[in-house]
């Protein structure tokens, strides 16, 4: 491998570390507060419409697979090792660090949770919605920006 494509990897591998920590620190901050502050079940008004409260999640997002246990965190593993394994494949690619940051900094979010407690902490409640947590948010974006980097943007903006 040349000097020029091992710096671009580095760089690149650097940039997916600083936005997975930042996501990593903002989950565990906002989940241990929560559950120092807030009794499980309990329910307190956060602002207009939204709620915060302390639920215990044992499935993935908005509860799906509740108590899958080993197939949630088999599912997790392998999902991670593919995007991981494609952004090392293709650390060149323009703004693929961004979501690839915030997806790895999520997944560990909740994966730290489920390994450490067998659940993970959900604090916002948004009305006829499931609770969810930091991670549940950077996971949700960095996916929408993970397909948009991965589709680009429309034809005529190429054009």
């Amino acid at each position: 491998m040349t000097q020029a494509k091992t710096s671009i990897r580095t760089a690149a591998i650097a940039r997916v570390a600083l936005v997975a920590a930042v996501v990593l620190a903002l989950d565990q901050i906002t989940k241990h507060t929560i559950a120092s502050g807030i009794d499980a079940g309990e329910v307190k008004k956060f602002l207009p419409g939204v709620n915060l409260v302390h639920v215990r999640n044992t499935g993935v997002a908005f509860s799906i697979f509740s108590g899958g246990g080993t197939l949630v965190l088999v599912f997790t593993f392998a999902a991670l090792a593919l995007l991981v394994g494609y952004f090392v494949m293709h650390p060149q690619r323009p703004w693929l660090w961004i979501p690839t940051g915030m997806l790895v900094g999520g997944a560990l979010g909740n994966l730290i949770d489920r390994i450490a407690s067998g659940a993970v902490t959900d604090f916002i409640k948004l009305p006829h919605w499931p609770a969810f947590n930091v991670a549940d948010i950077a996971i949700t974006v960095g996916v929408l920006v993970l397909v948009y980097v991965l589709e680009g943007p429309p034809r005529r903006a190429r054009a």
